[in-house]
């Protein structure tokens, strides 16, 4: 089953089912890995959790996330229809299990971690996801980043510059996008969900505001034929369709820090609906628009911040 052939709604449910219980094996069993040429020597895979990058070079291959492990074996396998390179890296675009659940399985066949500080620092510690009341324990050792950076790093690849570059404060306060020079490809990470409102975790130092920029900054590197793997929907997008998505979410800011600012209750902003224009467009993933309105007003709610550039 091709996860993004279905409606949009079906299509976020395993994330929905990952972020609200406890991932079991039988969760996947009806799960296939497909994949998906994105660019020369650039693919992106697709099954449950986070989209997932690779780029094969002629000294290896670089995996972006790696979704959960029991589907490990079958990433291995669609990754093996592809190259017969070894997947020397894994960056993980943030801590979020959907995206780092092969990390153990992966780096026991030699594979090194990467990712920013604050993805080792979380992952180490373990999380409780207030807004879903989840426990998440503190992963492995072994499935920590072994290499971790600040603010940027990059890979140079078998003809292939990858740049990770951490943008704060998004879908949480550890998420990197990696620009793909030659190839002019974009991985987002969950900081585009396409075709759904986001969740954005304001417990791991995530804000909306902060999606904003992080966009802006995906935009600041594109042209007109930048690709763009995002983490959910998509799987692959362009600049128009991210500005779309940029605009809606700097809009549904301005429109809640309004709100807020005049004393507003989460009641009385929800009576107020500032999605409904949206929510034909964005309203249709697992958080619907009610839900998402909760989520951002009370990640906000007490804030004195002004509404990103551009917003309306």
């Amino acid at each position: 089953m091709k996860v993004f052939c279905l409606p949009r709604m079906l299509a976020a449910i395993p994330l929905l089912l990952a972020l609200a219980t406890l991932a079991r094996a039988q969760d996947f069993d009806a799960v296939e890995i497909r994949s998906m040429p994105v660019a020369d020597g650039v693919w992106t895979l697709q099954g449950a959790g986070g989209n997932l990058g690779l780029v094969v070079g002629s000294q290896g291959a670089f995996l972006i996330d790696d979704q959960y492990a029991p589907l490990t074996e079958r990433i291995r396998a669609a990754i093996a229809e592809i190259t017969d390179q070894p997947v020397k890296f894994v960056l993980n675009t943030h801590w979020h299990f959907d995206h780092t659940g092969s990390n153990e399985n992966l780096a026991g066949r030699g594979t090194l971690l990467v990712a920013h500080d604050n993805v080792r620092r979380r992952l180490s510690a373990g999380q409780f996801m207030e807004f879903f009341q989840r426990e998440v324990e503190p992963a492995a050792p072994n499935a920590l980043p072994v290499v971790t950076f600040s603010e940027s790093i990059r890979f140079h690849l078998g003809g292939h510059t990858l740049e990770a570059i951490h943008v704060p404060s998004a879908h949480t306060d550890g998420d990197a996008i990696v620009h793909l020079r030659e190839a002019n490809v974009i991985h987002a990470g969950d900081i585009v969900f396409d075709g759904m409102y986001p969740f954005i975790d304001y417990g791991s130092g995530g804000h909306i505001s902060g999606m904003v920029e992080a966009i802006d900054a995906i935009l600041e590197r594109s042209d007109a034929g930048t690709r763009i793997i995002t983490g959910h929907g998509g799987p692959v997008i362009g600049p128009e369709r991210l500005r779309e998505y940029r605009d809606m979410l700097a809009t549904v800011h301005a429109r809640l820090v309004a709100l807020i600012n005049a004393g507003k209750t989460l009641e009385e902003t929800l009576e107020a609906a500032p999605t409904a224009d949206f929510d034909q467009a964005w309203g249709q993933g697992f958080l619907p628009a009610a839900r998402w309105v909760e989520l951002n007003y009370r990640g906000i709610k007490g804030e004195l911040v002004d509404p990103p550039h551009g917003s309306h």
